[in-house]
């Protein structure tokens, strides 16, 4: 058979770990191997008639790197073969893509569901920044598909959620909430972080837009910002890129060149941290000092049947409660060794977070407990140490509790 009928020529046909690293390649005329750099702010045009064709949107190409970058352009192909998406925009952090997500799709006199268990940040746009451009919104405990309904109103255009949710690893039922956002006509916003594209597929179970802090499992080793949104033609091509175009939070054509790198490695990576966590919370689950562990694959989560049904995986994250409350907690973060206490995840390194005084501190003591962040709770990012190493690290820590 020839290369040219060969099925694998069609990136499609390709499993996720030949996507992440062949996807969406465009070499220059020197046919390098790995992806140009274009560190270029604007382009040139061989003739007045070829700008004016460009920018009216006739033809294809480039007119600013504020909202289309070749080297930019590899990382959204790529990431759309991954997500199975039509097309996708970069942004420069997580955060700026959410915002994005969420501000284009609704009007002022608009109406946001969403759930009340998310980041600090995402909480924020949804319940304080929209409601000041006369969007309003109502936040519900995301577990029940009913709450979803019952939220609905006519005005209501947007639904917003994060599955597994930061920081307690709840989860909500993405087909069934998609189905009630579609009937009542509006659209639905799934942050698929924790998971990542690798273990869960928002847009296969009906989601409108997915959106990634790429800071996160896709770069995995601390290095740049950056993040993503992803739907179809009509919802990326249209009011997402318009927004992006109009007011600049532009992902940068270096950072999406080193995520470009980390996308290369993100399977093995993801791959060895789940494994790891699958131990860790194997571990904690059985320890005396731990009153609960949160993993969304382990027979303990309460949504165990959901996880196994609408995860292949249980990604890379473990929450847990020591018994004793914040001091506790912070007691055995301060005995560790290896791991490390940050706030980031997804990095090669283990990271430790309390988020009670760190990605929840700016929520009240109510809407903290109402969203499970107990004082002593605990967040690990599994990363790519010894497992044996990180479980001798807990248990010494714990010793110190």
């Amino acid at each position: 058979m020839s290369k040219s009928n060969n099925p694998l020529n069609d990136p499609r046909n390709q499993a996720a770990e030949t996507q992440l690293v062949h996807g969406g390649i465009m070499r220059s005329q020197f046919n390098e191997t790995s992806e140009a750099l274009y560190l270029t702010s604007g382009y040139t045009y061989p003739n007045s008639e070829h700008a004016e064709a460009l920018f009216k949107g006739d033809i294809p190409g480039h007119n600013y790197s504020r909202f289309a970058n070749p080297t930019v352009d590899v990382l959204l192909e790529r990431m759309a073969l991954l997500e199975g998406a039509e097309d996708a925009r970069g942004f420069a952090s997580g955060m700026a893509a959410v915002t994005a997500a969420v501000m284009s799709q609704v009007r002022a006199d608009d109406h946001i569901v969403a759930a009340r268990a998310l980041f600090g940040g995402c909480r924020y746009v949804v319940e304080e920044f929209m409601p000041r451009w006369g969007v309003q919104s109502t936040l519900i405990d995301g577990r029940d598909p009913k709450n979803f309904e019952a939220a609905m109103r006519p005005n209501t255009k947007l639904v917003f959620i994060e599955t597994p949710t930061n920081p307690t690893l709840e989860l909500v039922d993405i087909r069934a909430v998609a189905d009630i956002a579609h009937a009542h006509g509006a659209r639905l916003v799934v942050d698929n972080v924790f998971a990542t594209a690798l273990y869960q597929k928002p847009l296969q179970l009906g989601a409108d837009l997915v959106t990634y802090s790429a800071t996160k499992h896709i770069d995995g080793q601390g290095r740049v910002l950056g993040g993503l949104v992803l739907g179809s033609k009509e919802l990326i091509g249209g009011e997402v890129h318009t927004l992006l175009r109009q007011t600049g939070p532009s992902l940068s054509p270096f950072n999406a060149w080193v995520l470009l790198k980390g996308l290369e490695t993100m399977p093995l990576r993801v791959r060895q941290m789940t494994e790891s966590a699958v131990r860790i919370a194997d571990f904690l689950a059985g320890h005396p000092k731990i009153a609960r562990i949160m993993y969304p694959h382990h027979p303990s989560h309460p949504q165990y049947e959901l996880a196994k049904r609408q995860m292949t995986a249980g990604s890379t994250l473990v929450s847990f409660e020591v018994k004793g409350g914040q001091e506790a907690a912070f007691k055995l973060g301060n005995a560790l060794a290896v791991i490390l206490i940050s706030n980031n995840l997804g990095d090669a390194k283990s990271i430790l977070s309390h988020p009670r005084t760190t990605t929840h501190q700016r929520l009240s003591e109510e809407a903290r407990l109402e969203s499970g962040v107990t004082p002593g709770l605990l967040r690990l990012s599994v990363g790519l140490e010894n497992t044996d190493d990180l479980i001798k690290d807990i248990d010494y820590a714990l010793s110190q509790v």
